[in-house]
């Protein structure tokens, strides 16, 4: 989720891509299903809130962003980028669930258990993953396909808090018991 070039750009682990690559391969091999999550907006922003304090920022900065800029913005890093098969859902919000067909794909898919990966750990995995569990679905998260800003949020919540809702392991041993 989130794992957008414009986004990965601004984390500073170069062994990131790698595992999530090798997870994301792993589950193609596997047939399990790959979905991509991406957060994006209309040009001039029409779904986003002055009320907003995370977007509203974001809209106030690029008010005018739309056509090529927005279509970047919501580019897939090429190094995990999706293959024919896979499937992307735009969100509009934090959570993956937020103004995206999500639900919808993963019902007709008849998906029940969800992998978690993605770039905040305690922005869009953390919401995804609690509304998630409100919709009934299993959860694993994979520790280090994870990444967040703050070394600390993302220890407390992969140690404290995931684990409440979801089994919790790393890329390395989820492909190993694929």
């Amino acid at each position: 989720m989130d794992v957008q070039q414009v986004i990965v750009d601004r984390y500073a682990d170069p062994d990131y891509l790698p595992r999530l690559g090798k997870a994301i391969g792993a589950a193609r091999a596997a047939g399990v299903p790959v979905i991509y999550a991406v957060v994006g907006f209309r040009p001039g922003f029409p779904e986003v809130s002055g009320r907003n304090k995370m977007f509203a920022r974001l809209a106030r900065a690029t008010p005018q962003a739309g056509g090529d800029e927005a279509a970047r913005a919501m580019e897939i890093h090429p190094d995990v980028a999706p293959e024919p098969g896979d499937v992307v859902v735009t969100k509009r919000r934090v959570s993956a669930f937020a103004g995206s067909d999500l639900d919808v794909v993963l019902r007709a898919g008849g998906v029940d258990h969800l992998v978690l990966t993605g770039i905040a750990t305690g922005g869009v995995v953390l919401s995804t993953l609690r509304q998630a569990a409100d919709l009934d679905f299993g959860l694993t998260v994979l520790a280090d396909g994870c990444l967040d800003a703050d070394p600390e949020v993302h220890r407390v919540l992969v140690e404290k808090v995931f684990p409440r809702q979801a089994e919790v392991t790393t890329v390395d041993e989820w492909v190993s018991a694929l």
